[in-house]
């Protein structure tokens, strides 16, 4: 698996408008709908469940990166996406700095235990890919400076194509 088999290219912002944390969500969940990726009906308990998931615990972890993720039954197959923020956005991260770079996930839940236990096993796989890619410095700078779209596209094939 790669960033590119879940994010969804059309709903990458590369400029995100939001300037907080719930604002920077709902964006990012719209783009995805807009990009025909997500019904418009699962918009709204979508992002409550994202909401929801940062009241538990911050999914900022520190050095300028979040990663919003829920399963939720609205959602038909595992997808993201990227936003970009110039100034930063409180995510109340664990080192208290601004987020810079916000990976969305968003996965299905299943019918049955079997396919519950196949799609945690995919949702698992899908962070650790976009945990072990923001690992790395060069990674996170570059996205950071990324200011298009297709910029960051790129960049996503071309670390998959280092790997």
């Amino acid at each position: 698996m790669k960033l590119s088999d879940f994010v969804v290219s059309p709903a990458i912002i590369a400029n995100l408008k939001a300037t907080d944390r719930d604002g920077a969500i709902r964006e990012m969940v719209v783009a995805l709908a807009d990009a025909g990726a997500l019904p418009k009906a699962a918009v709204d308990p979508v992002i409550d469940a994202l909401i929801k998931r940062e009241k538990n615990g911050s999914t900022g972890f520190g050095k300028g990166v979040a990663v919003p993720h829920a399963k939720h039954a609205l959602v038909k197959k595992m997808i993201g996406t990227v936003g970009r923020s110039e100034d930063g956005i409180d995510f109340a991260s664990l080192d208290h700095q601004p987020v810079h770079t916000v990976f969305l996930l968003l996965s299905p839940l299943g019918d049955d235990e079997s396919k519950r236990q196949q799609l945690t096993q995919q949702h698992l796989q899908a962070m650790n890919i976009i945990f072990t890619n923001l690992q790395e410095d060069a990674f996170r700078r570059f996205l950071r400076q990324s200011n298009t779209r297709q910029a960051i596209v790129e960049l996503l094939e071309e670390f998959h194509q280092g790997k």
